[in-house]
């Protein structure tokens, strides 16, 4: 019998965790080793942030899900990783600290034949003094990173509405919270919920909204932009947000480093090299991502952890990392199979696995601080990376360890996005968009580096419909419903 241990259950690891149990069947184990006992369908946490779904809405129990699918479910986080064994354990392993209720700071080691890592990032609000703490619960501005985040964001903003129900003017401040965050859609869609909300009390011309953001034009959203097909013309995504923007009267800083976040004000600095302040009243603004902290030993104990992961804790996979300047840079460089090349048994996916280098073109002002966006792997690329990299681990442990690996780059594939301007059955607004390929390839595809006959976007009300759908249909598939492998991811 065969074991796989996935770290992490999120998009990407519970994709794979699922996949793999599915095809494996019960003449092997897969185990799934995660600190959270909920599943959070993420992209809906930004209704959750404006009181439009509730955090029950967006999450559910793992345990009976796991058990219906035979899967070992140890409610733990990873701490380290061994992947030589150690002086008493022949196999490879990882060690584990429990964080479920009644079993606190229990540890144990589980070995393991194939190993995925799926952790996903560590929300790094320490980057920023400020920000928040450990939790997210900054004492001056709030997150939509997680469900808990989010419901405590839409109770700071139910306290805005009421006072300017009462008078009182209230300036929101919107974005990324570091030079070097991703996720600038959760923010995007999240400023024009507000708007939208805003709107639906009757008080938007009590609110002043401004957006902030590591983006060197509006519309970057970490992948350099876009060309896109809309009405039959092609647009870019910088036109296409800045008319967004400037239709419901939302100013913006872009190139923007925070570097410091007070009661009421966000310290920045910009491209040109600029210092400027920002007063708010609401603030919410993404933490930059890294790597959870793993740690990896040799069989002799001796630390690898460099060996293993880049400097920003994402696991070292088959991308090239010396690829160098940007003028270098290529679709090529980019992971097709996402395989540790030191330990071949090792996959990461997800957020989980380093990229090799941004996908926007990297910029640092004057004063040498990096303010660019770091590379979006979350949502519909996580799920496709997870199954391919669990369909590669089966074929191996069935069919012998010569079994080809299944590749999927982030250079041939594409994704589809719907962000969301407003929730409602009648008003509802998103911004439905598909991208060919994720990762620009500007060889075979000269001047745009994607296809534009497969990269478009509309907004309306279809479009909220497709995102309201959408979140049934994905909470359906993770809890492994009749049906769930038709879905895609």
């Amino acid at each position: 019998m065969a074991r796989l241990v996935v770290l992490g259950g999120g998009v990407s690891g519970h994709t794979a965790a699922t996949f793999a149990a599915k095809w494996l069947g019960s003449s092997h184990e897969v185990v799934v080793v995660t600190p959270n006992s909920k599943w959070n369908w993420i992209p809906s946490n930004i209704w959750v942030g404006v009181g439009g779904m509730s955090k029950e809405d967006v999450t559910f129990d793992l345990a009976p899900v796991y058990a219906k699918a035979g899967i070992t479910y140890k409610q733990a986080k990873a701490v380290s990783i061994n992947p030589e064994g150690s002086e008493l354990s022949q196999k490879p392993f990882v060690s584990i600290e429990y964080t479920l209720a009644g079993r606190e700071g229990e540890s144990e080691n589980v070995e393991y034949d194939y190993l995925i890592n799926a952790t996903g990032p560590k929300l790094n609000f320490g980057a920023t003094p400020g920000l928040g703490d450990a939790k997210g619960l900054g004492e001056f501005t709030v997150s939509v990173c997680t469900a808990d985040h989010a419901a405590h964001a839409n109770e700071e903003f139910q306290k805005t509405i009421q006072k300017m129900k009462n008078g009182e003017r209230q300036k929101f401040l919107i974005g990324t919270g570091h030079g070097l965050c991703t996720c600038q859609g959760a923010a995007f869609e999240y400023i024009f919920n507000i708007e939208h909300e805003l709107n639906k009390a009757g008080v938007r011309d009590m609110a002043d909204l401004k957006w902030i953001s590591n983006e060197s034009f509006l519309g970057d959203f970490g992948v350099g932009g876009l060309h896109m097909k809309s009405m039959g013309f092609a647009v870019s995504s910088k036109i296409f947000a800045e008319s967004l923007f400037t239709e419901r009267n939302v100013d913006w800083i872009i190139g923007a480093h925070v570097n410091k976040v007070e009661k009421g004000v966000v310290h920045y600095e910009l491209l040109d090299g600029s210092m400027g302040e920002e007063e708010f009243d609401f603030s919410m603004l993404i933490p930059p991502f890294a790597g959870v902290g793993l740690k990896a030993y040799a069989k002799d104990g001796s630390d690898i952890t460099s060996t293993v992961f880049a400097p920003n804790g994402f696991m070292k996979v088959d991308a090239n990392y010396a690829a160098g300047a940007y003028e270098n840079w290529k679709a090529s460089d980019w992971p097709k199979t996402y395989q540790n090349p030191t330990y071949g048994n090792m996959f990461a996916c997800g957020i989980a696995f380093a990229p090799p280098h941004p996908i926007s073109k990297p910029m640092s002002s004057p004063n040498g601080t990096p303010i660019g966006p770091t590379p979006p792997r979350t949502g519909m690329p996580s799920g496709i990376i997870g199954k391919a990299v669990a369909h590669s681990i089966c074929d191996r442990i069935l069919k012998g360890e010569d079994a080809p690996l299944h590749e999927i780059s982030m250079a041939h594939m594409g994704a589809a996005c719907v962000a969301s301007a407003g929730k409602g059955i009648f008003d509802g607004t998103a911004a439905a968009m598909t991208i060919y390929p994720v990762v620009p390839d500007f060889e075979k595809y000269p001047g745009t580096g994607r296809d534009v006959d497969y990269t478009f976007g509309e907004i309306g009300l279809a479009g909220h419909w497709i995102k309201h759908i959408l979140h049934h249909l994905f909470i359906w598939k993770a809890k492994l419903k009749t049906g769930w492998t038709m879905i895609p991811e």
